[in-house]
């Protein structure tokens, strides 16, 4: 008896995925070594704990895979690709590949909606929420960075920054949650 509950097109459609996000975790742990090398520890930490969470992301979608029947194929991943040349650099960076990866979970949930495969397409609502967390948090680091000078930060708002930074949630605030009381 067939229990594969997977198209052939999605199962390879979320495998690809699943390597995406490994990929990500790639991404972030070299843009963490990078500010390490650079004296930015708060910073470095940061990225670190960002690198887990997506690879956290990519088991996500394995597991998924399995439980519907599915065989997830791992492929070989590309070199992240070169340092950022500097704090603004490795921010913008960040939104970009965060940027990128909405669009691959929004193809996959048109791919869902399209194979009325309500499953997956439940499933995907979750990425659909974490990336506006992600982007978010992105987008936070380019302001916070803004803030303290950008490129011409002084050496303290660096040092400020590298430590707000490194004791930082990892969770941006959804505008979901946003009341009167807690905006």
């Amino acid at each position: 008896m067939n229990t594969k509950r997977l198209s052939a097109q999605l199962e390879k459609a979320l495998s690809a995925q699943m390597n995406v996000e490994d990929l990500q975790s790639h991404v972030y742990l070299s843009y963490g070594i990078w500010a390490s090398d650079e004296g930015y520890e708060g910073i470095s930490n940061f990225l670190f704990r960002h690198a887990q969470e997506e690879r956290n992301h990519a088991i996500k979608f394995m597991q998924y895979i399995l439980n519907r029947g599915g065989k997830p194929k791992i492929e070989s991943l590309p070199a992240p690709g070169k340092d950022p040349k500097n704090l603004t650099d490795c921010f913008n960076l960040v939104f970009k590949h965060e940027v990128d990866n909405t669009e691959k979970i929004y193809a996959l949930v048109d791919m869902a909606f399209e194979e009325k495969d309500w499953a997956t397409w439940n499933f995907l609502q979750w990425f659909v929420k974490e990336q506006i967390e992600e982007e978010t948090l992105a987008m936070d680091l380019i302001d916070k960075l803004k803030i303290a000078g950008g490129d011409q930060a002084s050496d303290e708002s660096l040092f400020n920054l590298d430590k707000t930074l490194g004791s930082m949630p990892d969770e941006a605030e959804l505008a979901r949650n946003a009341t009167a009381e807690n905006p």
